[in-house]
């Protein structure tokens, strides 16, 4: 598990490779990830859109930009978490992946980002 706090707001990702997938002739490699985002903060937060960097050994960094996650804009009240999973595919045995959230502070009427921590996207077998 990695984990990141930026605006006192708490990231925590883990990760699994998920196996072997064919798409139009080409062997892809499937990962999952859960996210875990929790307010450390004493104001109720909204995530409004996230950004990914995602990075393949055999491909050109990706750049996945949109509103909320997995069709969602939580609201995040203090001392609560949210969680999702989601998950991509790679050409290459390794990768990687980081980005940002923006979210809303309602206390403050501020918009703000969240750093992602880089977390690692590997398949068991890449791994001396």
């Amino acid at each position: 598990m990695v984990t990141q706090i930026t605006s006192n707001i708490k990231i925590s990702v883990i990760t699994s490779y998920e196996g072997t997938y064919y798409k139009a002739y080409q062997m892809l490699y499937a990962f999952s990830y859960q996210i875990t985002i929790e307010n450390l903060s004493s104001d109720v937060v909204q995530l409004q859109t996230r950004h990914w960097d995602i990075f393949d050994s055999l491909n050109d960094i990706e750049t996945v930009d949109g509103d909320g996650v997995v069709g969602q804009t939580p609201i995040i009240v203090p001392g609560e978490k949210y969680m999702y999973s989601s998950g991509c595919m790679l050409k290459g045995a390794v990768g990687a992946m980081n980005g940002f959230y923006t979210l809303a502070n309602f206390s403050n009427n501020t918009i703000f980002k969240v750093q992602i921590p880089t977390f690692k996207l590997i398949v068991p077998f890449a791994v001396n």
